[in-house]
C-alpha cells in the first residue's frame, strides 16, 4: 500500500544487498514499519539476480529508495547509499538483520539531545544457531582516546546494524573502505575514533540474524583479515604490542580447542607469511599472556567507570 511522506525525512537507513531476495524484504519491512515514519530507506543492490529488484519494486512506499548497479562490494554499496542520503544522519542494517519497532525513534532521540553527538553505538540481540545472546552496551558516552581502546581490545560490542553516524563525519573520514571484506566495521570505527568520541546505547534495538554465507561469521580467513585491518591501522602494533599476538593466538587457540587442526595450522602459516603479522610460536605465546593481562584490565576499568559488561 502506498504511503505518503508527511515530512522531509530526519534520517536515512542504508541496506547494502546482494542475492538475499527474502531476507531484505524482511529488513525493508522493519524500517518500514518504524514508530517514527520521516525515514528514507536506500537499499543498494550490489548486482542481485536473484529478483531482488523485482520483488523490491513491489513495496509501494515512496520511502524506500531502490539503488541497483555494481558496486564493488557491500562497502562500495554502504558508500553509494551515503552519498546519496538527503538526511544528516545515517545509519545502517544490513540485509539479513532486522530492526525493532523503536530503533529510529530513539536513535533520532539521542542525536536531537545531544547537538555535539556525532556517532551512536546501539545494543542488540544476536541470533545464531537457534540461540539468542542479549549484547549490550553499557549507557555511557566515551571519548576518542577511550573508543580506540575498546575497539582495539574488543571490549564492546559492535557490529555495521548498530552504527548510526553524522553523515558529514562519515564523509569526512572517507566512508567505508573498500579493500576492507571483513572488520569493516571495526576498521570505520578505528578511523572514527581519530576525531570523535561515540555515545553507547544499552537498548536493545535490533536483531543480528547470523546467515550461513555471512563473511564475518566463517572460521576460516580470521588472521588474513586481521593482518588486513593492521596493515591499515599499523599504529595499533606499535601502541599496543601484545594485542596482535594475542588476538591471533586466541583464534588458533580456539580452533584447536574445536578440533580444528588443519585450520589452526593454516591460521599459523598466514600468520608468519604476514608481512603486518609474521609473529613466531614463542610471540604469540608472550602475546598471549600479556594480551590477555591488558584486555582484562581494561575491561575491569571500563566495568567499574560505566559499571558495563562487555564481550
Amino acid at each position: 500500500m502506498a504511503k505518503a511522506l508527511d515530512a522531509a525525512p530526519l534520517i536515512t537507513v542504508i541496506t547494502p544487498t546482494h542475492n538475499r531476495r527474502d531476507k531484505v524484504l524482511r529488513a525493508v519491512e522493519s524500517v518500514l514499519s518504524q514508530s517514527m515514519s520521516r525515514l528514507e530507506h536506500i537499499v543498494v543492490d550490489d548486482g542481485s539476480t536473484d529478483g531482488t529488484e523485482a520483488a523490491l519494486d513491489r513495496v509501494h512506499d515512496p520511502r524506500l529508495i531502490y539503488v541497483g548497479a555494481k558496486w564493488r562490494g557491500a562497502n562500495a554499496a554502504r558508500n553509494a547509499g551515503i552519498e546519496r542520503a538527503r538526511t544528516p544522519l545515517v545509519t545502517f542494517l544490513d540485509s539479513d538483520d532486522v530492526y525493532m519497532p523503536h530503533r529510529l525513534e530513539r536513535t533520532l532521540a539521542w542525536f536531537e539531545d545531544n547537538p555535539g553527538l556525532q556517532v551512536l553505538l546501539s545494543s542488540f540481540v544476536s541470533l545464531k544457531n537457534g540461540r539468542s545472546t542479549n549484547c549490550t552496551n553499557p549507557e555511557a558516552f566515551i571519548n576518542p582516546a577511550m573508543l580506540e581502546r575498546t575497539l582495539v581490545a574488543q571490549t564492546i560490542f559492535i557490529a555495521g546494524s548498530a552504527i548510526t553516524a553524522r553523515r558529514e563525519a562519515l564523509l569526512a573520514i572517507g566512508g567505508y573502505d573498500s579493500d576492507i571484506t571483513r572488520m569493516q566495521d571495526r576498521e570505520l570505527l578505528l578511523r572514527l575514533a581519530r576525531r570523535f568520541g561515540a555515545q553507547l546505547s544499552g537498548d536493545l534495538d535490533w536483531t543480528k540474524h547470523n546467515s550461513e554465507n555471512s563473511i564475518s561469521g566463517r572460521r576460516d580467513g580470521y588472521v588474513e583479515a586481521y593482518a588486513n585491518l593492521m596493515g591499515k591501522h599499523p599504529y595499533i602494533a606499535h601502541a599496543y604490542p601484545h594485542i596482535p599476538p594475542y588476538m591471533i593466538s586466541r583464534q588458533l587457540i580456539a580452533d584447536i580447542l574445536r578440533g580444528r587442526l588443519p585450520e589452526a595450522f593454516a591460521g599459523y602459516m598466514a600468520n608468519r607469511s604476514s608481512k603486518e603479522l609474521g609473529y613466531s610460536l614463542p610471540e604469540l605465546v608472550n602475546g598471549y599472556v600479556y594480551g590477555r593481562r591488558w584486555r582484562r584490565n581494561l575491561y575491569n576499568e571500563f566495568r567499574n567507570r560505566f559499571d558495563a559488561r562487555p564481550a
